[in-house]
């Protein structure tokens, strides 16, 4: 994107879409929770009332998925079904039966002078969003920027353009019916990359910049946005099978981290297994992917127990540091607890591991010698979710550690203000 060429009318265009959502965000700042809530439940409404039409144009944009060869995972992640849109807006609905973040105290005192000092949770403004192949977003975003007072500006990109021109025209339509600005939720790809790349230069009129979508995509908007960006997404996670690991708790464990949805970041890539409990475990493990359709990448010794009717490609390198995003894992048999710990901490991309152990001692070590934004004892990695951690949903799960940390919901899109009450204090 830094060497992308951007034409006077676009950059005049994406530019005065910025300034709007700024004039949008002001409005948002000081609406009431009541008006916030009453958007939320008009906007799934609406999606619900108008599914067959956003399935409509989300069929042209799998039909333009499939001619470019677009992989099974994305495809999956592009798709919208009637079901799947009425589970979007039943988060909505949900988003809005949570307590309004902006206002709430964080903290407070009297100084000793006299003065009461309050630190309290205010909107950030305006946050842009940068995403692929993802019409889910569309709604996650405009929702909870809305409910923490933030207006929107989305570029999900060529692959679910059809889409999303059709869900923010039903969202602003939503807002519109009870008051609110229309600009607070607004959409740039008619502008392409072009229009992309405005955005991620917009500082001054957009607050944060959240990339979601692959790596390329994260690590260009970090590198090149002059906007300050939050780094989400990228998930080479993991699941280590301890020497404890119950079989059948480890078959249930793995099958479903990796094949629940297989085009998300919190899929297991890498299956890690204690070289003691192998021998019990990797047979039946193996043969359960397997089933699911999954490729296995295997060392040796782990390629050594799989079962004879069970296929295996040796893995490689490059394995071990591939975020697939399709039904394809790589499997790996380490000495102990120490050499998986190793192997994660050179390989992952601090989004999520999993271990599946009966030993309190074995669980605790890997709490706390991992580094990453969530880490799951004894349950699959698909839970590290910003519907599933009871956020309602997540505008990104950030793996870095300014500002925030794992799945991003209503808190994570506010910032603090400072109030001072003097009476007629003057600093001697």
């Amino acid at each position: 994107m830094t060497d992308t060429a951007v034409t006077p009318g676009v950059e005049a265009a994406v530019l005065e879409a910025c300034q709007r959502a700024k004039l949008a965000s002001r409005a948002l700042a000081t609406a009431t929770r009541t008006t916030k809530d009453q958007a939320l439940f008009a906007m799934a409404d609406a999606l619900v009332d108008q599914a067959p039409r956003i399935v409509e144009a989300n069929a042209k944009d799998l039909e333009r998925g499939r001619a470019t060869d677009m992989s099974p995972g994305l495809l999956d992640r592009l798709a919208l079904t009637e079901d799947r849109i009425g589970s979007i807006a039943e988060a909505l609905r949900y988003l809005a039966g949570l307590p309004d973040p902006v206002g709430e105290i964080k903290r407070g005192s009297t100084l000793a002078n006299g003065i009461r000092l309050v630190q309290k949770a205010v909107p950030m403004g305006v946050v842009g969003m940068i995403y692929e192949a993802r019409p889910n977003v569309t709604v996650d975003a405009a929702g909870l920027a809305l409910k923490s007072g933030n207006a929107a500006v989305l570029r999900g990109g060529s692959a679910a353009a059809s889409s999303n021109e059709v869900i923010v025209a039903v969202l602003q339509d939503a807002l519109d019916s009870v008051g609110l600005p229309r600009d607070a939720v607004q959409s740039i790809d008619a502008y392409g990359r072009e229009g992309a790349h405005v955005l991620m230069n917009a500082r001054g009129l957009v607050d944060v910049l959240v990339p979601r979508g692959g790596s390329s995509l994260i690590q260009a908007v970090v590198r090149d946005s002059t906007v300050p960006a939050i780094e989400t997404g990228e998930g080479n996670c993991h699941v280590y099978l301890d020497q404890s690991a119950p079989l059948q708790r480890a078959i249930d464990i793995v099958v479903n981290s990796k094949t629940h949805r297989v085009g998300v970041c919190n899929a297991a890539e890498t299956l890690l297994v204690h070289r003691a409990s192998a021998p019990h475990l990797l047979p039946a493990v193996l043969a359960a992917l397997h089933a699911e359709g999954v490729t296995l990448h295997a060392d040796a010794a782990a390629a050594e127990l799989a079962p004879a009717d069970v296929p295996v490609v040796p893995a490689t390198d490059e394995d071990w540091e591939t975020e697939y995003l399709s039904l394809d894992i790589a499997v790996r048999v380490v000495d102990d607890l120490d050499e998986a710990i190793a192997h994660i901490d050179r390989y992952s991309t601090g989004h999520t591991e999993a271990i599946v152990t009966e030993d309190i001692g074995a669980a605790e070590q890997f709490v706390s010698r991992l580094d990453t934004a969530a880490v799951m004892v004894n349950a699959s990695t698909r839970f590290t979710d910003g519907a599933e951690f009871g956020l309602g949903a997540e505008i990104g799960i950030s793996t870095q550690k300014l500002h925030a940390r794992g799945p991003m919901g209503l808190a994570e899109l506010t910032t603090t203000t400072w109030i001072a009450y003097g009476d007629g204090h003057v600093r001697p």
